[in-house]
């Protein structure tokens, strides 16, 4: 257990992001499987925008890596460009 005043808070701050970051990561992971499950063009279309800025966002906080963010936007444009 900690013994520091500090290092209490940390453990509560540290618990309090894991679990934010988890629902963030979570939520994107649905929105690129929906996308990739998508055959409609034009909602796919409409999609790609809001999954990117997602994947930004996920790549921007450290939750994924930015080669890993810059991987999916790929394969996603990719994916709806084929349809």
């Amino acid at each position: 257990m900690a013994n520091h005043k500090s290092a209490l808070k940390r453990i509560r701050s540290n618990e309090t992001r894991r679990v934010r970051n988890r629902y963030y990561h979570k939520t994107a992971r649905n929105a690129v499987k929906a996308l990739r499950e998508s055959t409609d063009k034009k909602a796919a279309s409409e999609m790609l925008p809001k999954v990117s800025a997602m994947l930004d966002k996920l790549a921007k906080r450290n939750i994924i890596h930015k080669n890993k963010a810059a991987n999916l936007k790929s394969s996603l444009t990719l994916h709806v460009a084929k349809l």
